[in-house]
Formats: structure tokens, sequence, C-alpha cells
């Protein structure tokens, strides 16, 4: 059982991944296209040469954000294997149960199996005497 939660874990993990990975690519993508813009609409050399420093600069930015996202990622996916791990062996396909009568959502547990306890409400048409 232990070993099918780290698979699962480690599916998160590699899924979070591929979504930093493609919006990293999406915004390398956006710097080059304003980049190519800002490159066309520039009167001097010195405008042309500032845009592909800013493209540089968003790159290296979209990297820089999806390495800490894969880390971030990494951190989580350990911290829910020490978390799974940490309770204790398990036996697969028992339930845990609590006692009878306390979860009825009665605040009264005596009430959920004694149909003909006092409630102090009046009878509404049909419920009683």
């Amino acid at each position: 059982m232990q070993a099918g939660k780290n698979a699962t874990e480690t599916m998160k993990e590699k899924a979070a991944n591929v979504g930093a990975s493609a919006k990293a690519g999406m915004e390398k993508t956006k710097a080059t296209v304003e980049e190519k813009v800002e490159k066309a609409t520039a009167q001097h050399p010195a405008e042309k040469q500032m845009a592909e420093h800013k493209k540089q600069a968003r790159i290296h930015e979209a990297e820089l954000a999806k390495h800490e996202a894969m880390e971030h990622n990494a951190a989580v996916r350990e911290h829910a294997r020490s978390t799974h791990s940490s309770h204790g062996p398990a036996e697969e396909g028992v339930a845990h149960t609590g006692p009878i009568g306390l979860t009825t959502g009665t605040a009264r547990p005596s009430a959920a199996h004694q149909p003909t306890v006092e409630t102090g409400y009046p009878a509404g048409p049909g419920m009683g005497p």
C-alpha cells in the first residue's frame, strides 16, 4: 500500500513539473514575440539591443521560476511521503471506525437509536401524540 502512495505522489510531482515547464515555455515564447515586436518598432540600434536584453532577462526569470516550482514540487512529495509513513503500518482493506452513536449528527448520542426520545419540540402533523 505504501508503494502505491509513493507512486501516486511521484506522479503528482511529475504532472506539476510538466505544468511548470509548460508555463515557462509560454513565458519564453511570449518574451521572444514581444522582443520581435519591440525590435520591429525600434528607431535606434540601442532600442533593439534593449529589447534583446529584456528578452534574455524574461527567459532567465521563466527558467528560475520553473526550477523553483520543481523544487517546491519535490518538497511537497517528500512531505507527503513522510506524512504517510509516520502513521505506522496499516492493513489494506480494513476500515477504521469510531464508537457507535457518537457521530450521528444529533448532538445526543442516545437519540440516534431511540426514536421515542422526547425532544422538547412540538410534534408535527402525523408525528405522534
